[in-house]
């Protein structure tokens, strides 16, 4: 009985593993960290949301792509050069995630956990 016991708690450790080694790579801050990022102009900063939620409000700078069309990686990867770093947020935190999943493999991609609602409440709309 011990032996199933163990045997299950490494395989799921192992499991756990596995998943975390698969994961894309990249940085999530909160608004404060992201502002301090951006201030970087050599950053490219990246709206993930609709076009028309950019047009309601956007961080200065930024450019927009919607990660909900199927071409976000091939529109991505052609208006931001290579060896860039990426600061990306959406509306909340969560489509940033989904972007960031996507770039990390070939950017330095850091995200607005908190999104443009946090970004919006730690600084007003800029």
């Amino acid at each position: 009985m011990k032996r199933i016991v163990i045997m299950g708690i490494l395989s799921s450790i192992f499991g756990l593993m596995g998943c975390n080694a698969q994961t894309a790579q990249f940085k999530t801050v909160d608004a404060k960290a992201f502002a301090e990022v951006i201030s970087d102009t050599s950053i490219v900063v990246l709206d993930v949301r609709t076009a028309e939620e950019f047009q309601d409000g956007h961080i200065k700078g930024a450019i927009n792509i919607d990660v909900l069309k199927s071409d976000f990686v091939k529109k991505a990867t052609s208006a931001i050069p290579e060896g860039k770093t990426v600061a990306l947020y959406c509306r909340s935190g969560n489509r940033s995630k989904k972007a960031a999943n996507a770039l990390a493999s070939k950017y330095k991609v850091i995200e607005l956990g908190t999104g443009y609602n946090g970004w919006t409440k730690e600084f007003g709309t800029k």
